[in-house]
């Protein structure tokens, strides 16, 4: 294959260190970012603000299901950041730095996602691993607690009169 995908899956607290990285060097004139490469947010939407006047633009990352944030951080310098609301076209971006629906490419979308159909595949196997993890680890812990009083319980006590 010519351009495999190197896009990996990052959690939020990876992503939320690559932005503060990226803030905290906006000053210098060589920035040099921890973390270089590829990767892929999943179930977030990256948001801007502008305060003080419209000078200090600010970013957050929101919670929205079925949505992507690409980082691109190749060159180690500069941090590259869109919304998608498909894998695929995150992948897409990573891999040719075009959006789906630019017309300059030697390539259509479309033929790019049928040459590297399984790759994509592959990355939706491990978000699906991910999600079962975390589900994992969320229900663990409810289990373990006792159960929480229901009214009909909570009626059937008797209380002793005074």
């Amino acid at each position: 294959m010519k351009n495999p995908i190197r896009a990996s899956l990052i959690t939020v607290d990876q992503a939320r260190a690559m932005l503060k990285d990226q803030r905290d060097q906006r000053s210098e004139p060589f920035p040099s970012l921890a973390r270089s490469g590829q990767y892929i947010l999943p179930d977030y939407r990256l948001t801007r603000k502008r305060e003080a006047f419209k000078i200090r633009r600010h970013t957050f990352l929101k919670k929205h299901f079925r949505s992507y944030v690409a980082f691109d951080s190749d060159n180690g310098q500069t941090l590259w950041i869109h919304n998608f609301s498909s894998l695929s076209e995150a992948c897409f971006w990573l891999n040719t730095g075009l959006k789906p629906n630019d017309t300059d490419s030697t390539s259509s979308y479309q033929e790019w996602k049928t040459k590297h159909l399984d790759e994509i595949e592959e990355l939706k196997a491990q978000l699906r691993a991910q999600h079962k993890d975390l589900h994992k680890a969320v229900a663990e812990p409810a289990k373990k607690k006792a159960k929480p009083a229901t009214v009909a319980a909570v009626q059937k006590v008797k209380h002793p009169k005074k």
